[in-house]
């Protein structure tokens, strides 16, 4: 399968490295690392350890490719679909983080776009070397739900590459459930420059809880059955199961990056009827430290 993966930072270069042991994969992501990718691999250390060559560019090269792995920043997800246009891409998946992604892609492309989650932990160490922190599984299906042919190439496709993979149904509740516990845990944990363990018992734990109780209380309401418990309870698993983690969003604070703010705590106050103080507060902080610096 040709694929191609358009970002290529840490979770991009990981997915895509793994993909390379069994596809043609080519990278899309900024220098230097694409440039040290295209020059001598990519080294893939930590949990998992390999090398592979795929091809690496900052641009779209060509075109005729059977997937695009979309994995930039939301923010940046209409500037992935204007590159994807002319791609040729016969199929697209997102695995990226918070809502609204999926349908982006799908008004601007021609081909089906699929929903997909990917808990692999990964970090860029150095150009032309990702470190995989973590080995979890990709979850894909169809973006609206059910099942279908696309699904399920995509599928064995990573299982090939030896990727652990589920194709899945319910793709919607299971994008609810994981923005549930971004909103719980990312900034959070960015506000306070602490680790994803500090959530599991401490002072931030109700913050955290009160979050994802919010997010799934607003999914109810968009028709996706999805329990307060439920989501608190994966909050405090999550934070408990990366506790030594630094989140993608503490990670942006700190290196003086825009965050997916919008896409996570502020799509649910976007997408409530009514008061989600404990989301409306978070992204309100959070959007106050992006334009103080000028990111916003």
């Amino acid at each position: 399968m040709e694929v191609l993966v358009f970002g290529a930072g840490s979770l991009g270069s990981l997915v895509g490295g793994l993909l390379a042991r069994a596809h043609d994969v080519t990278l899309v992501g900024r220098d230097p690392h694409t440039s040290a990718v295209a020059a001598q691999g990519l080294s893939i250390t930590g949990e998992i350890e390999t090398t592979v060559s795929p091809a690496a560019a900052t641009a779209v090269p060509g075109s005729g490719y059977d997937l695009a792995v979309v994995t930039v920043k939301a923010f940046d997800t209409p500037a992935a679909a204007d590159a994807l246009t002319d791609a040729a891409v016969d199929a697209t998946l997102s695995l990226q983080n918070g809502l609204g992604n999926e349908e982006r892609l799908a008004a601007a492309l021609s081909g089906p776009v699929l929903a997909g989650t990917c808990t692999y932990g990964a970090r860029l160490t150095d150009p032309g070397t990702v470190a995989c922190t973590g080995v979890g599984e990709v979850v894909l299906g169809p973006r609206e739900g059910g099942s279908d042919g696309t699904a399920d190439r995509v599928g064995e496709a990573f299982e090939r590459a030896g990727v652990e993979t589920v194709v899945t149904a319910d793709m919607p509740r299971r994008l609810w459930a994981k923005l549930a516990v971004n909103a719980g845990i990312n900034a959070a944990t960015a506000l306070a420059r602490v680790d994803n363990g500090a959530l599991v018992d401490g002072p931030a734990t109700d913050t955290a809880r009160r979050a994802a109780r919010e997010t799934a209380r607003v999914a109810r309401s968009a028709g996706i059955d999805l329990a307060d418990a439920e989501a608190a309870t994966a909050v405090i698993d999550v934070a408990e199961s990366t506790a030594a983690n630094r989140s993608s969003m503490r990670q942006d604070v700190e290196a003086g990056r825009r965050t997916e703010i919008d896409a996570i705590n502020g799509a649910v106050v976007d997408r409530a009827e009514g008061a989600v103080p404990v989301n409306e507060t978070l992204a309100a902080l959070v959007r106050a430290w992006e334009r103080e610096r000028g990111l916003r």
